[in-house]
């Protein structure tokens, strides 16, 4: 009895939480459209008529060498570079059927459904649980048999519980590298995110970290949609259902990962893929 009260209670605060951060509604597959989209750092032009479409549950790589403007991009989905003095986006980015830089844009709430996952791990100087239960706290969730419910699941969804259910009062600081990169994608899963940004994720890890990762984003693409940059040409070709390649802050190519590595369309395309340059 004492239970069914609990998954009661659990329930309601859920329903709670996303009454009060609702998510964004995709339409036709649909979840990100960028259209037209300059960004400026002062007067300098990094990103020069981007547009883009990405896939609901689908996993978009972005690749080009560096500083060809990909992560300014990915930084833009949940508006990241508004931190940046100086920077101005032009253009249209919308989720769903939001502009997400229209003046009335609720920050926590895109920043809430569209989480992110930086270059090199991140863990708060906290023990394992409370770096997972931070955003439900912030969110409202407060009892603890809901954020115990939530940390289980969370890193179950990042493939951890085993290695850290008897870990969750340790310090996430002790955790290897690769353990601490999964315990922050475990630490955005929390909050239910309908998207999930990553900053070459595995840059730091090594390939046995690396692989978990990958294997992780082809299971979570089943329920949230994914957006990577990478630098790892193979990783791209491996895990990711649409490719685009940057170069000097344009888009030269968008299509289906298959396509765009065996068959690319523009040459500057085919020299990045084939070793020419970058």
């Amino acid at each position: 009895m004492r239970e069914e009260k609990q998954a009661k209670q659990q329930k309601k605060e859920a329903r709670a939480a996303k009454k009060q951060v609702p998510p964004f509604r995709f339409e036709n597959g649909v979840a990100i459209n960028v259209r037209d989209m300059d960004l400026f750092y002062g007067d300098f032009k990094a990103l020069k008529k981007v547009n883009m479409t990405m896939p609901e549950k689908k996993i978009t790589a972005m690749i080009g060498p560096s500083g060809c403007g990909k992560s300014t991009l990915l930084k833009s989905l949940n508006r990241m570079n508004d931190l940046v003095e100086g920077c101005r986006v032009e253009g249209e980015i919308t989720i769903g059927d939001e502009n997400i830089y229209e003046k009335a844009t609720d920050l926590a709430r895109l920043r809430k459904n569209v989480g992110m996952v930086f270059q090199r791990p991140n863990p708060f100087a906290m023990s394992v649980y409370d770096n997972i239960a931070y955003g439900p706290r912030t969110f409202g969730i407060k009892k603890k048999s809901a954020l115990d419910e939530i940390v289980e699941r969370s890193l179950k969804g990042a493939a951890m519980w085993e290695e850290l259910k008897d870990r969750l009062g340790k310090s996430a600081l002790g955790l290897s590298g690769g353990q601490q990169q999964r315990l922050c994608i475990a630490r955005a899963l929390a909050v239910e995110p309908q998207i999930l940004l990553m900053d070459e994720p595995t840059s730091a890890l090594d390939p046995i970290s690396t692989g978990k990762i990958e294997e992780l984003c082809e299971e979570l693409k089943e329920q949230i949609t994914i957006v990577i940059v990478t630098h790892n040409m193979q990783q791209a070709a491996r895990i990711s259902d649409k490719t685009a390649f940057f170069l000097l802050g344009e888009m030269i190519e968008m299509g289906d990962t298959d396509r765009v590595f065996s068959a690319p369309q523009d040459k500057r395309t085919e020299d990045y893929i084939t070793g020419r340059f970058g």
